[in-house]
C-alpha cells in the first residue's frame, strides 16, 4: 500500500472517530448543578488566619516580691476573691518584730518630743516674766538675756525632738513596707485559676530572663475579649467598631455578635508563620446558658462592607480567571461568560456586569465534560441549588 493511501485511511478513521465522539457527546448531555443569579445581600468579610483565644480583660500572675516560706495559704483554685483579700503570706515573724520595735521607738520619740516641747513652753514663759521684771527694774539685764537664750534653746530642742519623732514614724512605714512584701493580696475581684505552692514550701521571685510559675494566677471573669490574628493583607480593611460574628468551638455552630475594640499598631513577624496583625473583639451579647472561659478557642469574621439588593451568584461558580459557565435553557448548552465582580465572600459574589437576573450559572465545575459548548441537562431544581463552598478567598 502506497504511503499516500495509508495516510488517507488514517485521516478518514480519525475524522470518523471525531464525528462519532461529537455525536455521542451531543447524544448524552452532561448533568450539571446550576443556580439562577438573583438579587440579595453580599458581604465582604475578613477572618482570622489562626484560631483566636478568649482572653480575660484582667489577668494577673502574682508572686511575692521576695522569696520565703509559705506560712498561710488563704485561697484554693476556683476560689472567688475581692480586692485586697489575702491570697498567701510568707513566714514573717522577724519583720513583724521589726515593725513592733519601730513602733516602740516611735512612741519613745514622741514622748521625748512632748517633754521637750513642755520644757520649751515653760522656758518661754520664764523669759516673758524676766522681761516684765526688767521693765520694773526688778531683774538684771543678764538674767533677762539668760532667760531669753534658754527659751530659744528649749524651743530648738523641742523641734529636734519632733523631727526625731517623725523619723521614728517613717521607720514604722519602712518596716511595714518590708512586711507587706510577704503578703500577697488580690489587686482586683476575680477567680483563682491556679495556685503553685503549699504551706511550708518555698517560693522565689523570678530572676531576670528566667520565668517561674506564679504563686497565684488570678482572672477577672467578669470581662472577656477575643484576641485573633488577621493576615497583614486584610488588616488595612479592618476598622474600629466594625461588626463581627464570633464562633466558639465550645458552643458548636452558635454565632455571637461582636465589635472590634482594638487593632494592633504593628505587625507580628513570627518564625514559620505568616505576618499578622492582632485584632481584639468584644462579644456584645454573651451567652447566658454557659459562661465564657479564658482560653477558649474562637474564630472571628469581621464585616468590611455590606451591599443589599445586588445581583449575586455563588462564589463557587466563578472560575479563577473571573469567568462563569452559563447554561442556555433554549439550546441546553454551556457557554463561557466573562463577568465583572464587586463585593465577595466565600459564599456569595456580587456581579456588576456580564450577567442578568435569572441566568443559570454552573456550580459543578469540577465534573468531567463540563466545558463551554457541551450539551447539558439540569440536575435538580435550580432555584433550590446552593453553593458548594471551597474555602475563603483572599
Amino acid at each position: 500500500m502506497r504511503p499516500s493511501t495509508r495516510f488517507a485511511l488514517i485521516f478518514g478513521f480519525a475524522a470518523t472517530g471525531a464525528i462519532a465522539w461529537n455525536w455521542l457527546r451531543q447524544a448524552q448531555p452532561v448533568a450539571v448543578r446550576v443556580q439562577a443569579a438573583g438579587l440579595g445581600v453580599v458581604e465582604e468579610t475578613v477572618a482570622n488566619t489562626r484560631a483566636g483565644t478568649i482572653m480575660a480583660c484582667r489577668r494577673a500572675r502574682l508572686a511575692p516580691s521576695i522569696g520565703g516560706q509559705i506560712a498561710t495559704l488563704a485561697v484554693r483554685e476556683g476560689a472567688r476573691v475581692k480586692p485586697g483579700d489575702l491570697l498567701l503570706e510568707l513566714w514573717n515573724r522577724d519583720l513583724m518584730a521589726q515593725v513592733t520595735l519601730a513602733e516602740r521607738e516611735a512612741d519613745a520619740g514622741a514622748a521625748k518630743a512632748r517633754a521637750s516641747c513642755l520644757h520649751a513652753d515653760n522656758a518661754e514663759r520664764e523669759s516673758e516674766r524676766q522681761v516684765t521684771l526688767s521693765k520694773r527694774s526688778m531683774a538684771s539685764e543678764e538674767a533677762v538675756e539668760r532667760a531669753i537664750t534658754g527659751a530659744k534653746s528649749a524651743r530648738a530642742d523641742c523641734e529636734a525632738a519632733q523631727a526625731t519623732a517623725r523619723v521614728g514614724a517613717a521607720k514604722i512605714a519602712v518596716a511595714q513596707a518590708e512586711l507587706a512584701k510577704t503578703r500577697l493580696t488580690a489587686p482586683f475581684a476575680g477567680v483563682v485559676a491556679e495556685v503553685s505552692g503549699e504551706v511550708n514550701e518555698f517560693v522565689t521571685p523570678s530572676p531576670p530572663g528566667i520565668p517561674t510559675p506564679p504563686a497565684v494566677d488570678l482572672i477577672d471573669d467578669a470581662c472577656f475579649y477575643i484576641s485573633a490574628p488577621i493576615d497583614e493583607v486584610d488588616a488595612a480593611k479592618v476598622r474600629l467598631g466594625a461588626e463581627t460574628r464570633v464562633t466558639l468551638d465550645a458552643f458548636g455552630k452558635r454565632v455571637f455578635p461582636g465589635t472590634v475594640r482594638r487593632i494592633a499598631p504593628y505587625v507580628l513577624d513570627q518564625a514559620k508563620q505568616a505576618r499578622t496583625v492582632e485584632v481584639e473583639v468584644v462579644i456584645t451579647a454573651q451567652p447566658e446558658d454557659a459562661p465564657l472561659l479564658a482560653g477558649y478557642s474562637a474564630d472571628v469574621e469581621i464585616l468590611v462592607e455590606r451591599r443589599e439588593g445586588v445581583l449575586r451568584i455563588p462564589s463557587t461558580a466563578v472560575r479563577p480567571g473571573g469567568e462563569v459557565l452559563v447554561m442556555d435553557p433554549a439550546t441546553s448548552t454551556l457557554r463561557e461568560q466573562a463577568i465583572e465582580t464587586g463585593v465577595k465572600n466565600w459564599e456569595q459574589t456580587e456581579v456588576t456586569s456580564g450577567l442578568a437576573a435569572g441566568d443559570l450559572v454552573v456550580l459543578s465545575l469540577d465534573r468531567a465534560g463540563v466545558v463551554a459548548g457541551a450539551a447539558a441537562q439540569v440536575e435538580g431544581d435550580p432555584r433550590e441549588t446552593k453553593a458548594e463552598p471551597k474555602g475563603k478567598p483572599k
